[in-house]
């Protein structure tokens, strides 16, 4: 029988030559497939003997912690989710528009976790540890800030470019104040705290959105991709400021007078301590250390920790966010281009951290628990800001040399929100459940509900209006190697902040 069927094979080779050169390629090729085959089975089995001895030693310790309704389990399955949630909606691409920003999927997967009910029975989080993380979170992406901010560039910042980073953040905290003051009935420090979360704009959905439109030419011999890439550090940075220095007025006791001074010695005092750490970290280590980036890297990050941290245990919430920010800023002016392996150290520490932080934030939102009204007036407000806000970003750039078709993208462009608002956005909810005030825990989870409905409609909405009216309303230049040369530059400098 075997004679027959090899006798027929070789007939069958010798009639259709093509068919023996295919079979004889698969023959040849079938041992090297059997060896990557086994080399990926031999991989996957060690990775899930690693993952199930990582969750017995831990289950041995911690016990009912790391199984369904512990903190352990519900933590790593945010993550998880948050992270796969990310991934998928990186996966998403439109031809000739601007990625999705993966920050929705993350925020997206948080929020259904929270609110599938049999989810959430196995879900659980203590707030306290909820919490912690998202402080953590919170000093990594400022401590990333400071490093980012290049000094010499700030030095030469035109009047334009400090108009657009802190004109519409200030008067978009403004109409958020006076808009959430009578429409949602917040106290004024309290809406001043909202318009201060949301006054800042995202690099994380601007900067990849500008580089697509740069890599094409619009805007360059104008230099728009430059202004609103460089704007928008120091727009972020200026609303962090007015954030912490409302967030230590609004939870201080005395006389109204009494607090603001309290918030401005808090921003002193957060300004003096980062200047000391930052000179600490200048000289220590000392360069001829081996693992230098590594040991950089470890004190600039704990410091950042223990800034946030300890600034609320002393009292004075309103300078811990201020001293990371100067004490980055402050080691990296001193590291010089030593900064760089450091920064991508916090980058990594950053990617952990950045799933964790969306999912949290969205896993704070209970849709059963929303009010109607709150929503409804919170989306009303947020309308209002952005229109008085792109109006306002569009006054600032008239002098600017811009013809009217730049200024209007401009104006759009300085719209979206996502990082800045899932850092802080919940900060005051946190403080007002440490201290276990009712009603400003009432008013944080307001502020926190804006803030999410803020990332969820103006980022993807931000990012299709820069890729759609970017080719219509930015010009090409005349000189085709302008894609070469400085703006290139510039866009990898502040890349990585607030990404």
């Amino acid at each position: 029988m075997d004679g027959w069927i090899l006798a027929h094979f070789t007939k069958c080779c010798t009639t259709f030559p093509s068919i023996h050169f295919s079979v004889m390629c698969y023959l040849t090729l079938l041992p090297q497939q059997w060896d990557g085959l086994k080399l990926a089975l031999t991989f996957f089995c060690c990775v899930v003997s690693m993952a199930a001895l990582l969750f017995g030693v831990v289950w041995s310790i911690t016990e009912k912690e790391c199984l369904p309704g512990g903190n352990l389990f519900g933590i790593v399955t945010v993550f998880i989710c948050a992270l796969t949630g990310g991934k998928l909606v990186g996966l998403i691409h439109i031809p000739n528009l601007p990625p999705i920003p993966p920050l929705l999927g993350m925020l997206l997967a948080g929020v259904l976790l929270r609110n599938i009910p049999v989810v959430t029975e196995a879900v659980y989080i203590d707030f306290r540890w909820s919490a912690s993380l998202r402080n953590i979170a919170l000093a990594v992406i400022l401590a990333r800030a400071g490093l980012g901010l290049d000094g010499s560039a700030l030095k030469k910042l035109k009047a334009v470019c400090v108009r657009v980073a802190m004109g519409p953040c200030l008067i978009e905290a403004s109409t958020v104040a006076l808009v959430s003051h009578f429409l949602m009935g917040l106290p004024w420090i309290w809406g001043f705290i909202l318009g201060f979360v949301l006054g800042a704009v995202s690099p994380a959905v601007v900067v990849p959105s500008m580089l697509l439109l740069q890599k094409d030419g619009y805007g360059l011999e104008q230099g728009v991709p430059t202004l609103l890439m460089a704007a928008g550090s120091f727009d972020d940075i200026l609303a962090i400021t007015g954030f912490t220095t409302c967030l230590g007025i609004a939870f201080a006791t005395g006389s109204t007078w009494f607090n603001i001074l309290r918030g401005g010695l808090e921003v002193l005092g957060g300004m003096v301590a980062g200047l000391a750490f930052g000179f600490f970290l200048h000289y220590f280590p000392s360069k001829d250390q081996k693992d230098l980036a590594v040991k950089r890297s470890f004190l600039l990050l704990g410091l950042s920790v223990f800034a946030v941290f300890g600034s609320n245990v002393v009292g004075i919430p309103g300078s811990g966010g201020l001293c990371t920010l100067v004490l980055s800023f402050v080691a990296g002016v001193g590291w010089r281009k030593a900064k760089a392996p450091v920064e991508e150290i916090v980058g990594k520490a950053w990617d952990v951290f950045q799933p964790l932080l969306f999912g949290l934030i969205g896993a704070e939102i209970t849709i059963s628990a929303l009010d109607p009204r709150t929503v409804g007036l919170g989306l009303a407000a947020l309308c209002i800001a952005l229109t008085v806000r792109i109006f306002f970003t569009f006054l600032m750039v008239l002098c600017a040399g811009f013809n009217f078709k730049e200024k209007l993208f401009i104006a759009l462009a300085w719209m979206p929100k996502a990082t800045v608002q899932a850092a802080i956005g919940s900060t005051a909810l946190d403080m007002a459940r440490s201290k276990q005030e009712k009603q400003m825990e009432q008013y944080g989870m307001d502020v926190l509900t804006v803030a999410v409905l803020s990332i969820l409609l103006t980022a993807p909405i931000g990012a299709l209006l820069i890729g759609l009216c970017g080719p219509r309303l930015l010009q090409r230049p005349k000189n085709p190697e302008w894609g070469e040369t400085l703006p290139l530059g510039h866009a990898n400098t502040y890349m990585h902040i607030f990404a």
